[in-house]
C-alpha cells in the first residue's frame, strides 16, 4: 500500500535537505538515488524522521510508494539529467502526476519541458528554490512556475517547508510556464551582482587602506545593523571575522590546518565562483535592452597573470566619512542590481505574458532565499503603492534613497579608479543609473554605424519605420 505523500529523486547536499525538510513537517515523502548506497546511508542517518521516510531501490518502486496523483520533485543536476530523469519516469507515471524540477534550471529549458509533456497526461512544475543547504533545511524561498491548478495539488507541501517572514510563508506561483525558473535566474543575478559589490568594497579597503580581515569584518558587522542589514552583509563578516582553527566550528567542519604562529590566519582568499547562470543573464538582460550588472574579471581568474603584473601599494588610514561613503556606494549598488534585476522581470513578464507580481516576488525572498534583507519589505510596499512603476528607479522611496546614496558611489568609484582598485560591479550600477536618468542615449550612434558597415537601418525619431542614411551606396530614405 502507498505510504507516501510525495516523492523525491536526487539525494545530494540539497536534495537531503529538502527530504528531511518535507519529512520534519510531517509529510512522508518516498525517496530515490541513482547511487543506491547514498539512499541507505541518508535513510540511516536521518534519526527520528526516518518513519517518514521510504527508502526506495528503483524508480518503480518510488511511483508504487507515492500515494495518487503523484507529486515528485526532482533535484538533479540542471540539463541532460533533468531529461533523462522525466523520461525514465514517463511510462510509470499515470494521469494527473506532476514531475517538479527543483534545480537550477535554464528557464527556456523549462518551457520546452512543459511542450513535451503537453498531451501526455502529466503535470509540469519548474519550481526554484534559494537558500542553499540551510534554507533547503530549515525554509527556502520557493519560486513556482506551471499551472496554477498543479501548484494548488502541492501548495501544501510547499508552503509548510517553506521559510517565513512575519508568518508568511516565502512561497508562491508566480505565473505559467518558465516563470518560476526566470525569476530564480534574476535572483541569483541580484545575488551574484551583490556579492560582487561587497567583495569590492572588501577590496578597496584591503588593497586602498591596508586593514585586515577582521578590521573589515567589524565594519560589514556594523553595517549590517542599519540599512545594509541582509543575510550577504551578515555573513561576509562572519566569513572575514573567522580565522585558524575556529573557522566553521559551528558548521561542523573547520580547515584544520595552522593559520599563522598564532594560528589565527584569516582564511578567505582564493578563486571566485559561479552559478553557473551568468552567461544566460546577459544575454537575456541584452535581449530586452536592460542592463546587468557584471561580475567582470574581479571574480578571480587568471591567479598567475594577475600575480606577474601586479604592483606594490602604499595604503592609507580612511577616514571616517570614507567608511560612510562605502557604505552609501554599497547601498546605491544594490538599488541598481534590484532596480535592474526587476526590470528584466518586467520585461519578461510583457513577452512571455507570465503577468508576473512584482511586490509578491519580493515578499518571497524577504527570508530564507540568499538575498533577503530588510530592503525587500520597502522594495514589496513600493511596487504594492505603484503598481505601474516601470522602474524601481521611479518609484518615491528609492528616488529619495539613491539621490542620497548616488553621491557616494560616484565617490568611491572614482576613489576605486584613480588607485587602480577593481571595482567592475559598483562601476557597472553608477553606468546603470547615470544612463537611465539621460533622457536621451547615445545608442543612436551605435544604430548609425550598424547601418553604414552593415545596412541595418535605423529607427528615427519623427518618422515611424527603418530607414537608411545618405552613407555608402544609398541615399536617405
Amino acid at each position: 500500500m502507498s505510504k507516501a505523500e510525495i516523492g523525491l529523486i536526487g539525494l545530494g547536499v540539497m536534495g537531503s535537505n529538502l527530504a528531511l525538510n518535507i519529512a520534519e513537517k510531517g509529510y512522508p515523502i518516498a525517496v530515490y538515488n541513482r547511487t543506491s548506497t547514498r539512499t541507505g546511508a541518508f535513510f540511516e542517518n536521518a534519526g527520528d524522521l526516518r518513519g517518514n521516510i521510504v527508502p526506495c531501490a528503483s524508480l518503480e518502486e518510488l511511483v508504487a510508494q507515492i500515494k495518487p496523483p503523484r507529486p515528485i520533485i526532482l533535484m538533479v543536476q540542471a540539463g541532460k539529467a533533468v531529461d533523462e530523469q522525466i523520461e525514465g519516469l514517463r511510462d510509470l507515471l499515470a494521469q494527473g502526476d506532476i514531475i517538479i524540477d527543483a534545480g537550477n534550471a535554464n528557464f527556456r529549458d523549462t518551457m520546452r519541458r512543459f511542450a513535451e509533456l503537453e498531451g501526455s497526461g502529466l503535470t509540469f512544475i519548474g519550481m526554484g528554490v534559494s537558500g542553499g543547504e540551510e534554507g533547503a533545511r530549515h525554509g527556502p524561498s520557493i519560486m513556482v512556475g506551471g499551472k496554477e491548478d498543479a501548484y494548488k495539488r502541492v501548495e501544501s507541501v510547499l508552503t509548510a517547508i517553506a521559510a517565513r517572514y512575519e508568518g508568511e510563508p516565502c512561497c508562491a506561483w508566480l505565473g505559467e510556464g518558465g516563470a518560476g525558473h526566470f525569476v530564480k535566474t534574476i535572483h541569483n543575478g541580484i545575488e551574484y551582482a551583490d556579492m560582487q559589490m561587497i567583495a569590492e568594497i572588501y577590496g578597496i579597503l584591503r588593497d586602498g587602506f591596508g586593514m585586515e580581515a577582521k578590521e573589515i569584518g567589524a565594519i560589514f558587522a556594523r553595517w549590517n545593523e542599519g540599512r545594509l542589514n541582509s543575510y550577504l552583509v551578515e555573513i561576509t563578516a562572519a566569513v572575514l571575522d573567522a580565522a585558524g582553527p575556529r573557522f566553521g566550528q559551528t558548521h561542523g567542519r573547520h580547515d584544520p590546518r595552522p593559520g599563522g604562529p598564532e594560528g589565527h590566519r584569516p582564511l578567505v582568499g582564493g578563486r571566485g565562483a559561479d552559478d553557473g547562470g551568468a552567461g544566460d543573464r546577459d544575454r537575456i538582460g541584452r535581449r530586452r535592452a536592460q542592463p546587468v550588472c557584471r561580475k567582470g574579471a574581479a571574480r578571480g581568474g587568471c591567479p598567475r597573470l594577475r600575480r606577474r603584473i601586479s604592483e606594490p601599494r602604499s595604503p592609507r588610514a580612511p577616514d571616517g566619512a570614507f567608511i560612510d561613503d562605502l557604505e552609501l556606494a554599497l547601498f546605491a549598488g544594490k538599488i541598481a542590481a534590484y532596480a535592474q534585476g526587476f526590470a528584466v522581470m518586467a520585461e519578461a513578464s510583457s513577452e512571455f505574458k507570465w503577468n508576473l507580481p512584482m511586490p509578491t516576488i519580493a515578499r518571497i525572498w524577504r527570508a530564507g532565499c540568499i538575498i533577503r534583507s530588510q530592503f525587500l519589505g520597502t522594495l514589496a510596499r513600493s511596487f504594492e503603492a505603484d503598481t505601474k512603476a516601470e522602474n524601481l528607479l521611479l518609484i518615491g522611496d528609492f528616488v529619495e534613497m539613491m539621490n542620497e546614496a548616488q553621491p557616494s558611489l560616484r565617490r568611491v568609484v572614482s576613489h576605486a579608479a584613480l588607485g587602480g582598485l577593481p571595482a567592475p560591479a559598483l562601476s557597472a550600477a553608477l553606468g546603470y543609473f547615470d544612463a537611465f536618468r539621460q533622457a536621451r542615449g547615445t545608442a543612436n550612434l551605435i544604430q548609425a554605424q550598424r547601418d553604414y558597415f552593415g545596412a541595418h537601418g535605423f529607427e528615427r525619431v519623427d518618422v515611424e519605420g527603418e530607414h537608411h542614411g545618405p552613407w555608402g551606396s544609398g541615399a536617405a530614405s
